[in-house]
């Protein structure tokens, strides 16, 4: 019996909860000398996440800490409100309808009313406006005499495809709808592939942010809101109230931003990103050394972002990510499938309740885990990804258990065996292929739904995912999708060797 093999398993199952702690006791130590920025999942707010950054970063002790792409407004402000990050840069109109849900637009000393006793305030105008607006090709606008959202009103027919956040936003299509009587149903589209889609004619109509570079570049007519229904969208820091106390130098730096950043250099940063595949970090600095530059070469192909210098990062991070999510769910899932072994009706209970788990979407899951434990990063992925491992673990133990014949099991008794000690000797050596082939499928689960973990500032491959669906980049897609089928496929090499080796010790 491979008693050996079992030893070994919980060894590493013990190294991973330490790991664990000593992952979690480090992001809980960044110091109040560390500045977090955040940005939301899209181009221009990657940007300006490396621009608020590098223009702190020579005022602090330490570099500053750059959350990328956590997703739409609830989550980056989730995240601001919980201590996540210190600041980021949003847009007057979101803040004002959207996060404090006011009526109409507001001035910034009534936001900063209202945000106070969220210990947030805002602070920084940057310069330029980034509105919200509707666009159509232009050859179509033309050919139906369409100008203004009113005369898209008329056109019923026309296919919309928004994106997900503004089809959900209290600022969005539902308001819209009700000012200008559209009746269409719109489809729910990524921001970044809505473009691919309407230059394929795949759909008619689109929303845009008004300082988009492809715009212009796919010859796109944005359409007049002539009934006024769209606030302007200034932007502007969103911060913690204490951070020009806690990091004053820092503050100071970053109020020299104000007015610094006019329409026409944020859509040629923009465009630097989408249509050069520039590097936000490369695009921020060359912004703060004296203006966004046009850049020379051609774009970087996918080979070259595979290589990159971030591979080494990211892999780290997502093996670490799957390793202690695994480990902890071996260390739950196994004691657990024993306790509730004996008992039909408790086990059927648990193995329901680790079953609906899976049912639960990650992203829902992670954005429900922020608000609960008021953290993003590495600690509400690990215990999302641990969550989904248990269910592959805790079946196969059980049904390896089930399947002891009863023999053996009697057999044990019969020389005065305790059930600790039958359980320990007889039953779950010789469960533990089966116990091992489900601590296999959960790696493989674990593997795959680490990318989605990049939505909330953890890391891994789906970084270079997230910021493809933002750019529209397949290259960087696939950039970071091959990596992540390797590390399966290697899981998969490592878990046969097991198998294998389990054989012959049979």
């Amino acid at each position: 019996m491979p008693r050996w093999m079992m030893i070994r398993t919980w060894r590493v199952a013990a190294l991973s909860w330490g790991l664990t702690c000593l992952a979690l006791g480090v992001h809980a130590q960044q110091g109040a000398d560390t500045l977090r920025v955040g940005s939301k999942r899209f181009t221009e707010s990657y940007i300006l996440a490396e621009v608020i950054a590098q223009t702190a970063a020579p005022q602090l002790k330490q570099a500053p800490v750059v959350r990328q792409g956590l997703g739409n407004t609830a989550i980056v402000y989730e995240a601001l409100r919980s201590g996540g990050i210190d600041l980021y840069a949003e847009y007057t109109g979101t803040i004002a309808l959207e996060i404090l849900q006011h009526s109409g637009p507001m001035t910034r000393e009534e936001m900063n009313a209202a945000l106070a006793p969220r210990g947030l305030g805002v602070a920084v105008p940057l310069g330029f406006n980034d509105g919200y607006a509707l666009a159509m090709r232009a050859a179509d606008a033309d050919r139906l005499h369409i100008q203004s959202l009113s005369d898209l009103a008329k056109h019923p027919e026309l296919k919309l495809g928004l994106s997900n956040e503004f089809i959900g936003r209290a600022d969005g299509w539902k308001g819209l709808a009700g000012r200008y009587g559209f009746t269409q149903q719109p489809t729910g589209l990524d921001h970044g592939l809505a473009y691919d889609a309407i230059a394929a004619k795949q759909i008619d109509v689109m929303d845009i942010y008004t300082t988009d570079a492809k715009i212009g570049h796919l010859n796109l007519r944005v359409l007049d809101d002539d009934r006024k229904y769209f606030p302007r969208y200034d932007a502007v820091l969103l911060y913690k109230l204490d951070l020009p106390q806690r990091l004053p130098a820092a503050w100071a730096a970053l109020r020299k931003l104000e007015g610094r950043i006019d329409e026409r250099a944020m859509i040629a940063m923009n465009a630097r990103a989408e249509l050069q595949s520039a590097p936000f970090d490369v695009i921020a600095k060359d912004f703060l050394a004296g203006g966004a530059k046009a850049g020379s070469g051609a774009p970087r192909g996918w080979i070259a972002k595979l290589l990159g210098p971030d591979l080494g990062r990211l892999a780290r991070q997502h093996l670490l990510l799957v390793v202690l999510s695994v480990g902890c769910a071996i260390l739950i899932a196994v004691p657990l499938a024993v306790l509730v072994f004996p008992h039909t009706r408790l086990r059927a209970i648990v193995l329901g309740a680790t079953g609906l788990l899976q049912t639960v979407p990650s992203l829902a899951l992670l954005a429900l885990l922020i608000s609960w434990i008021g953290a993003i990063g590495t600690l509400p992925a690990l215990i999302a990804l641990t969550l989904y491992a248990l269910l592959p673990i805790m079946r196969n133990t059980v049904t390896g258990l089930a399947e002891v014949p009863l023999g053996l099991r009697q057999a044990g008794t019969a020389l005065g065996m305790t059930h600790p000690q039958s359980l320990r000797v007889v039953m779950l050596p010789l469960a533990f292929p089966t116990i091992i082939a489900g601590v296999r499928t959960a790696t493989t689960i674990a593997i795959g739904t680490a990318t989605i973990a990049a939505f909330i500032g953890a890391g891994g491959f789906g970084e270079r995912i997230v910021t493809g669906l933002a750019l529209n980049d397949s290259g960087l897609l696939i950039a970071g999708a091959l990596p992540a089928a390797a590390l399966a496929l290697m899981s998969e090499v490592v878990f046969e060797g097991i198998e294998y080796w389990l054989r012959r010790e049979d």
